[in-house]
């Protein structure tokens, strides 16, 4: 078992904390984390993107011109993809990102983030007090606790 020391706003000493390994001492595996995190971020795409094909795009429903004798290539519509104005062949079409991910793998990474953070020097700060909500005296008590990454 991991044994933590808890500090106070003033990095004292302010107790011990025991972790549990089932939680906080899991063998990190990057593919694991990458494979949530991805999840997680394709969850978070809007998918809205879209053009409009022939199907879609207003007009186009009587044929140009006759179909011999004009000289011209023939054609059946001015909508076509070839022409101004006309749709799009294969263009974005909304969609869902999203993938599935297992809980248990879920809650695996999960474990597996917290224990790098406890590998990585995570500290336990007991009770931060602050007199007003003023991030200039939040930012005071990081700085004397040496802390200048994430805030978990």
């Amino acid at each position: 078992m991991a044994v933590m020391k808890v500090y106070d706003q003033n990095k004292q000493e302010a107790g011990e904390v025991t972790l549990a390994p089932e939680v906080f001492e899991v063998e990190v595996r990057p593919e694991i984390l990458n494979l949530v995190v991805r999840a997680y971020r394709a969850a978070q795409r809007a998918g809205t993107h879209a053009a409009k094909t022939r199907a879609f795009v207003s007009g186009g429903g009587k044929k140009p011109f006759k179909q011999k004798g004009t000289g011209n290539a023939r054609q059946g519509s001015n909508r076509s993809p070839i022409m101004r104005g006309g749709a799009i062949i294969f263009g974005p079409q909304p969609r869902d990102y999203s993938f599935k991910v297992n809980k248990k793998v879920r809650a695996l990474a999960l474990r597996m983030a917290l224990s790098s953070r406890v590998a990585d020097g995570l500290m336990v700060v007991k009770g931060i007090e602050i007199a007003e909500a003023k991030t200039k005296l939040f930012a005071g008590v990081a700085k004397n606790l040496g802390l200048t990454k994430a805030l978990v």
